[in-house]
């Protein structure tokens, strides 16, 4: 008989024990090698079993064993010292508290002569649908659930005082196994959060916290919040399965990115509007201070806007317009997507029908609402509400994850901000980085603390792994290596036999994979844009590398595709039939199940890890930043991160042959450019050893990687970024705008009113310049403009010209740009405008100039979207300039 609910009951730890138990519930073990050891010390058999879960080992351990250790001094000491480490790491100053003034309160390390130093927020509020913290807690799907796991560890290593929100999925992603022929299975095993390191939110009294939405007809969700401690870093679950929902209600959080319509819709508005009331009732319980910032990770939590603005309409009296202002200045939007279909969108009439009738909240009306998501721009869809679009209306700063995917982004959003050219269009990036805690082996780790101390914190003296002896880091790859390979034959093993294979039929995986022979890894998510298949556009030419006589190749797969993608699952099946091949298998596999433990394994103990999808489509990509900081090369079209940082020198660049048409053309010519490098660079390159069996240049290479990437790839870098360029400026201009009684934010409300009401009037009505017969280089060119300003005032308003190289078409490239000074009024209520425009560069030559609005609390002039041009280019001349 089947059980038909599964719960999980805790171990009562003798006293002497009890410390094991604030150990388990904070998750820098998931990072931390010294507890991890501890636990593995109560019962290494169990340890082992449970698959390195430290709440299972708790559960499952037996009373007998626990009266052993409590008896035992030496575990007992090794307790102590192991739960002082981790109370002084939660309470030590770090680094942003070093770095700021937090919330304008000195650190208790200040002495009196310390001096100004900028205020940064107190508490910042980081949102996202998923986060991958550690395989024991399974609440990720990929990229960026992993991505917001390693933003929360590493704000804990560095102070950063984040406080995270998301979703508890009771059946996390799913687990994933292979059918006998080689087809995608999912299973959703069900998840009791009191078996995760986890504790329930609840009011003084002990009652359960309850977080309530609104819905149609009177009805309403209603959440429970659980809480993971991240480190330093407090983490926010809500979690729908309560017994005051019925069954649609209490399935709402039922699984991670599963269902689709009113079921996606109602999980981002308890992640969105939900966990904004989380956070407001955990502050107030616990007295953790209010959050000043709050960091959108993608769209799919971009209703918390919406609720922060009802706050301040009801709570502090302002009108919608004039709490959007204040709403924005304190909101950081990150877009990980530079793919259209990778947004959430959702029928306009599904957002009316939540937000509007008798739901609809007298703060919030719902055609606000429907207007902040509304693709009201050309090309847009005027029949979808666009989540990306409304968390980039509701957040003054926006980024992508890398250089490149800025770039696309500002082109794939860029009908936001009007009649701005892409390059204006106020969108920047931060690349991404990795949590070297969790992603580099600890055997690198005690090696690097060793030789190149305090590199992993302060991000300086990479420069001396080139110093570090060659034949240790050969020692150690080779060790990685081989780890892989015996936990891959263990996968392997377990895979086959679930596929109904018998013992028989499994004896040849014994000598699956070769410790010393070059691996390849590929891991990643399935969606046909990442080409899982490319390798094998030629099979036979793929054989030939991986059976070469001399310098074979094998390759290390593994990933999920999306249970709905009927597609991904095809590419999963064509590859694993290729890797069943009796000739092949030993040398290419593919590991299902691919989660962080998997990954772990991958990026530490390959060779060469590979990438490549269809450029520009990947937005950043980590997991070749975690192979480089644990020596492994990269072999990936430049897309994402690698096209920032190639150097020629740290690994392999795959050409791609983009512009082409057909996709079947473009993956022939990259698969067999991807195949030459192999062939011709990559294999030769491992196999060129010296007498010492060294391979010297193979090793350069890895040096070069290490002390080149090492400072860039880490996620310390990438949390300073965010903190000094996006949190700290948000911070400012949030206090800006709430400064009394929100002075700022019914200003600037106000003033774009004002200004929007006008600007159809404003219009630049004559451009001169002298100057231009015969200009030379070093000459200044005299620019004079009249421009009517439809009643606003002279200091609503920028005049600027816009000048540089032009070409053929007389199109301005990348322009510099001078403000011109008000010249007083001309004729009719009209303005002049004069300046200088500095003729610094032969050639070519062009300007022209606009009008914008100007504001002291804009982040930005092209915030608005508002520019007035020339009805038709003047006062100009192309020529060659001497």
């Amino acid at each position: 008989m089947k059980a038909i609910r599964r719960f999980t009951v805790r171990t009562v730890l003798p006293e002497p024990l009890r410390q094991l138990e604030e150990l388990v519930l904070n998750l820098r073990w998931s990072w931390h090698h010294e507890t991890l050891d501890l636990f593995r010390a109560v019962d290494p058999a169990l340890w082992k079993a449970v698959h390195h879960d430290p709440v299972r080992l708790l559960g499952e351990v037996s009373p007998e064993r626990l009266a052993q250790l409590a008896e035992d001094r030496r575990f007992l000491r090794r307790l102590q010292d192991t739960a002082e480490d981790l109370h002084e790491y939660l309470t030590a100053p770090r680094w942003y508290q070093a770095r700021f003034d937090v919330g304008g309160r000195r650190s208790a390390s200040d002495g009196p002569d310390a001096g100004e130093r900028e205020r940064a927020p107190a508490c910042i509020a980081y949102f996202s649908p998923e986060y991958g913290i550690t395989a024991a807690l399974p609440q990720y799907s990929g990229g960026l659930g992993i991505l917001a796991g390693d933003h929360l560890k590493t704000a804990s290593d560095l102070g950063v005082p984040i406080l995270g929100v998301g979703l508890l999925y009771r059946h996390g992603y799913f687990s994933q196994s292979l059918s006998p022929d080689g087809w995608q299975l999912e299973r959703y095993p069900p998840i009791d959060p009191n078996g995760l390191p986890l504790t329930l939110l609840r009011e003084r009294d002990g009652t359960p916290v309850r977080v309530t939405i609104g819905l149609p007809k009177g009805n309403a969700l209603r959440a429970q919040v659980w809480v993971a401690q991240v480190g330093r870093v407090p983490q926010l679950l809500l979690d729908s399965d309560v017994e005051d929902n019925d069954q649609a209600g209490r399935d709402v959080t039922d699984r991670l990115y599963g269902g689709g319509g009113d079921h996606r819709l109602l999980q981002e508005m308890l992640l969105g509007i939900g966990g904004v009331r989380a956070i407001r009732a955990y502050c107030r319980i616990t007295g953790h201070p209010a959050p000043e910032v709050f960091h959108t990770n993608e769209g799919h939590a971009g209703f918390l806007g919406l609720e922060r603005i009802r706050e301040l309409v009801a709570g502090e009296g302002l009108t919608f317009d004039e709490a959007l202002e204040a709403t924005r200045a304190g909101t950081v939007f990150t877009t990980h997507t530079p793919v259209p279909a990778g947004i959430d969108r959702f029928p306009r009439e599904l957002i009316s029908r939540y937000f509007g009738g008798a739901n609809e909240e007298r703060q919030v009306p719902v055609d606000r609402v429907l207007a902040l998501g509304a693709e009201d721009y050309p090309g847009g869809d005027r029949t979808v509400f666009n989540m990306a679009v409304m968390g980039m209306r509701l957040a003054q700063r926006v980024n992508g994850v890398s250089e490149l995917h800025g770039r696309v982004s500002r082109e794939m959003f860029g009908g936001l901000w009007g009649g701005f050219d892409t390059a204006e269009v106020p969108v920047g990036s931060i690349t991404n980085g990795v949590h070297a805690g969790t992603w580099v082996a600890r055997e690198v780790l005690e090696f690097t603390a060793r030789e190149l101390p305090s590199v992993m914190e302060s991000g300086r003296g990479w420069e001396g792994v080139r110093a570090v002896s060659e034949p240790e880091i050969w020692r150690m790859r080779a060790l990685l290596r081989r780890r892989l390979v015996l936990d891959a034959r263990r996968r392997l093993r377990e895979s086959w036999r679930r596929r109904g294979a018998g013992e028989a039929e499994v004896s040849w995986i014994d000598d699956a994979l070769d410790p010393d022979v070059l691996t390849i890894g590929f891991a990643r998510r399935v969606p046909s844009y990442k080409r899982l298949t490319l390798m094998m556009t030629d099979p036979d030419r793929l054989r030939s590398i991986l059976l070469h006589p001399e310098r074979p190749v094998q390759i290390v797969i593994a990933g999920k595709a999306h249970p709905a993608d009927e597609g991904g699952k095809r590419l999963i099946q064509q590859i694993v039939r290729f890797a069943d091949s009796e000739d092949v298998r030993h040398r290419i596999v593919f590991l299902p199940d691919y989660d962080i433990a998997l990954g772990q394994l991958m990026v530490q103990g390959c060779d060469v890890w590979m990438n490549n999808p269809l450029r520009p489509l990947e937005a950043s990509g980590t997991s070749g930043m975690k192979a480089a900081l644990n020596g492994g090369l990269n072999l990936s079209i430049l897309d994402g991160w690698w096209d920032e940082w190639y150097d020629g020198q740290n690994g392999w660049a795959i050409p791609s042959a983009d512009g082409l048409s057909g996709p079947d053309r473009r993956d022939e010519l990259e698969a067999a450019a991807l195949y030459e490098l192999i062939e011709d660079h990559v294999s030769v390159t491992f196999y060129d050893r010296d007498g010492a069996g060294l391979p010297r240049r193979w090793l350069e290479m890895v040096k070069h990687t290490i002390a080149t990437l090492g400072p860039k790839v880490l996620a310390t870098r990438m949390l300073r970024e965010y903190v000094e360029n996006l949190y700290a400026p948000a911070a400012a201009a949030e206090r800006a705008m709430t400064a009394g009684d929100h002075a700022g934010a019914r200003e600037l409300a106000a003033w774009k009113q004002r200004v929007r009401k006008a600007w159809p009037g404003v219009a630049v009505e004559h451009v001169e310049s002298n100057g231009e017969e015969s200009p030379q280089v070093g000459a200044r060119l005299a620019v004079r403009v009249v421009v009517d300003l439809a009643g606003l005032d002279p200091d609503d308003v920028a005049v600027e010209v816009a000048y540089g190289r032009v070409d053929e078409t007389d199109t301005l490239v990348e322009p510099s740009y001078l403000e011109l000074s008000d010249a007083g009024p001309a004729d009719g209520g009209r303005r002049r405008y004069a300046g200088d425009v500095p003729l610094g560069r032969s050639g070519a030559f062009g300007y022209s100039v606009r009008v914008v609005p100007n504001h002291p609390l804009l982040p930005t002039r092209a915030e608005l979207g508002l520019v007035a041009l020339p009805p038709a280019p003047q006062g100009m001349t192309n020529g060659d300039l001497r």
